[in-house]
C-alpha cells in the first residue's frame, strides 16, 4: 500500500510539472534549454582542458578522427549559415538525436573515469556525473519543448555506439579512448547549443544575423 501511494504521488508530481511546463511560454522553455546547453558545453570545454592538462601531446598515437565519432553519420548543418536554413522541427530533432545518442558513452566514460591513469581524475569523475545530471535534465526538457513543437520535432533518429565498455588495457589507449569520445561530446554538446540558440532566436523573433 505504502509503495502504491508513494508511486501515486510521483505520478501526480510528473502530471502536475507536465501541466506547468505546458503554461510556459515557449519562448521561456527555448531560453531555459539554451542556458542549460551552454553549461553542458562550458563544462564538456572544461572537462577536455582538465585531461590534457598532464598529457604531453609527443604520448599520444594517431588520434582518431572526428568522423569516427559514432553521431557522425547524422547530417547536420556545417556552419551558421547552413544552420539557418533549416527548419525549427528539424533543429529540435537533430538536438534530441544527438543527445540522446549520448545516453550510453557518457555513462561509460563515468564508469571509466575513477580508474583513469591521470592525477585529476577524481576532479574528472566528478564533472562528468556533473555533466551527466546536465545532458539528462536538457533531454527532459526537450522532450516536453518538442511536443509542443509538432510531429517532425518528435522525429528522433537512432545513433547506436558500438565503442564497447572498456575504453582501453593500458594508460595510453585508456587516455586516447577517454580523450576521444570526451571530444566527440564537446563536438556535439557545441552542435546542440547552436541549435538551441537559433531556435531561442527565432521564437524571440531576433534578427537572424544575431541568431548562434
Amino acid at each position: 500500500m505504502a509503495l502504491r501511494t508513494r508511486g501515486s504521488k510521483i505520478f501526480m508530481t510528473a502530471v502536475y510539472m507536465l501541466t506547468m511546463c505546458r503554461a510556459v511560454p515557449i519562448n521561456d522553455l527555448l531560453n531555459r534549454a539554451s542556458q542549460s546547453s551552454d553549461k553542458m558545453y562550458s563544462l564538456s570545454t572544461g572537462l577536455t582542458q582538465d585531461l590534457a592538462t598532464h598529457i604531453s601531446p609527443m604520448s599520444w598515437p594517431t588520434m582518431d578522427r572526428p568522423a569516427l565519432c559514432h553521431t557522425s553519420v547524422l547530417p547536420t548543418p556545417n556552419d551558421k549559415e547552413q544552420t539557418l536554413q533549416v527548419s525549427e522541427s528539424a533543429l529540435m530533432s537533430l538536438a534530441r538525436s544527438l543527445l540522446q545518442a549520448w545516453a550510453e558513452p557518457l555513462g561509460i566514460l563515468s564508469k571509466n573515469a575513477n580508474t583513469l591513469p591521470h592525477p585529476a581524475k577524481d576532479s574528472i569523475s566528478s564533472k562528468i556525473q556533473v555533466l551527466q545530471e546536465h545532458s539528462k535534465n536538457l533531454g527532459d526538457g526537450l522532450d516536453i519543448l518538442s511536443g509542443r513543437m509538432g510531429p517532425e520535432a518528435q522525429v528522433v533518429s537512432i545513433l547506436p555506439y558500438h565503442g564497447g565498455t572498456i575504453l582501453g588495457h593500458d594508460r595510453n589507449s585508456k587516455l586516447q579512448k577517454f580523450n576521444f569520445l570526451l571530444s566527440c561530446f564537446r563536438r556535439d554538446s557545441h552542435k546542440i547549443d547552436s541549435f538551441l540558440k537559433v531556435l531561442r532566436c527565432r521564437a524571440a523573433k531576433m534578427q537572424p544575423e544575431l541568431c548562434y
